[in-house]
């Protein structure tokens, strides 16, 4: 099982879903708190759920607070680069980008790109979730 938990963040890496920053966040984790990881991501995943409902509903009003949806994406992009989701990161910049130009149809465009990725690295975390359980007590 441990085997295939690494074989599925190795494709994680390798698709490009997560960069070195989610390795030195597993350099974080010892005895002392064997959860580490996993707490990160779900509070990361929790947070990011409520991220995109807030721009979801933003851009559901039609009226684009460019502003205000920057702010949004600025904040979705700090927790993404913190936990290493390189695509989700990218997809946050590009959004940006349009945010700055006010450029309603590359928001659209974009955002959904981004919950694309989101959801993809989040049921491939899911799988390897699966078989390692929620903490390394498993392995022991």
């Amino acid at each position: 099982m441990q085997r295939q938990v690494a074989l599925i963040k190795q494709s994680l890496f390798d698709q490009g879903y997560l960069d070195d920053q989610f390795m030195e966040l597993e350099e974080l984790q010892d005895d002392a708190n064997p959860n580490f990881v996993e707490e990160v991501a779900t509070l990361y995943f929790k947070d990011s759920a409520r991220l995109i409902n807030n721009i979801d509903q933003a851009l559901e009003r039609g009226s684009f607070d460019f502003s205000r949806l920057d702010s949004y994406m600025h904040q979705f992009k700090g927790s993404s680069t913190s936990i290493g989701a390189s695509k989700v990161k990218t997809e946050c910049t590009t959004f940006r980008e349009y945010c700055r130009v006010g450029n309603a149809e590359g928001c659209l465009r974009t955002f959904q790109q981004l919950k694309k990725e989101h959801a993809t690295w989040q049921d491939r975390r899911g799988l390897g979730r699966q078989h390692v359980g929620p903490s390394k007590e498993r392995d022991k």
